[in-house]
């Protein structure tokens, strides 16, 4: 059999035990808060979904490892891209502030321990990394259309 008609087959068969499992919770659906027939079909849906995912992620992982390495110009792509993301999260992470910000209600974070001088470092990183890239992105719209233009 061909690859593409035994994924197909895979395919139907997740989607029949999808259907089964979400059909057969509905069913069982109470009033009743504490029923344990409920409580258990909804652990058995959770825990599909949970394949599912574990699955589907781990899947993409394999494909996409091996595409880079079979593909050299996917992997040049590829490490462009990670490179790219060092160099960003780099700056960001130089430029942040490890300084506690000041706003009603900080001494309790502090005070739990949630807030301190490392967490505020990354939440720094992450703004300025998300300031640096929706920069860039505006640029490379612009960018564009002004090539566009002069080609």
């Amino acid at each position: 059999m061909k690859l593409e008609k035994v994924l197909s087959i895979v395919l139907w068969v997740l989607l029949g035990v999808s259907a089964v499992l979400i059909v057969s919770m509905m069913t069982n659906i109470s009033e009743n808060e504490a029923d344990p027939t409920m409580g258990a079909w909804i652990n058995t849906n959770l825990t599909w979904s949970y394949i599912l995912l574990g699955v589907g992620a781990v899947l993409a992982i394999v494909f996409a490892l091996y595409h880079t390495f079979t593909d050299k110009e996917a992997a040049k792509k590829g490490a462009m891209a990670l490179v790219f993301s060092g160099v960003v999260l780099a700056i960001s992470y130089f430029i942040a502030s490890d300084a506690i910000p000041q706003f009603y209600g900080v001494d309790k974070f502090v005070a739990e321990g949630t807030l301190n001088t490392t967490v505020s470092k990354w939440v720094g990183t992450t703004l300025y990394a998300t300031y640096i890239l929706l920069g860039l992105t505006i640029l490379s719209i612009a960018g564009s259309a002004v090539f566009r233009i002069f080609k």
